[in-house]
């Protein structure tokens, strides 16, 4: 039969600088960290804020906020939210708007949600091939579209 014992209330000596985490297993042989960033690694810009300039970065970025400038994101996604407002020439793997871009975009893949705005050129790269701006002689162009 289990019985509990009573526990003398006994004061610290010295209290704990940070408070104690839960208790979660500790592996003996911790994973090694490596420069590349892992596939869910998620940076995010707020909607309250606003950033004047270049943004670029090795992992995913969501914008909710406005931005003025370039975004490099060579190799990730980028998500524009809802609430998210881009005046910028954009370079990523993959863009998914929500929001507002205004600029040119060149990626792999995009998606242009509904009630999304969007207003430039898209450019999409094709894995494996060095980018470059395809010959347009020989190649039908859909009446009303300038060639140039």
């Amino acid at each position: 039969m289990w019985t509990k014992q009573p526990q003398a209330d006994v004061p610290s000596t010295s209290p704990a600088p940070w408070p104690t985490p839960s208790a979660t297993p500790v592996s003996s042989n911790p994973t090694p960290r490596t420069n590349s960033p892992a596939a869910h690694n998620l940076a995010c810009l707020g909607s309250s804020l606003e950033v004047k300039g270049k943004i670029s970065g090795e992992e995913d970025l969501q914008i909710d906020g406005k931005v003025e400038g370039p975004v490099s994101l060579h190799g990730q996604r980028l998500t524009v939210g809802r609430t998210g407002v881009l005046n910028s020439e954009v370079i990523a793997r993959e863009v998914v708007v929500y929001g507002k871009v205004i600029g040119n975009i060149t990626t792999a893949r995009i998606s242009v949600e509904d009630g999304a705005y969007f207003k430039g050129r898209i450019e999409i790269e094709r894995p494996g091939k060095p980018s470059e701006t395809p010959e347009l002689e020989g190649v039908g162009v859909p009446t009303g579209v300038d060639a140039n």
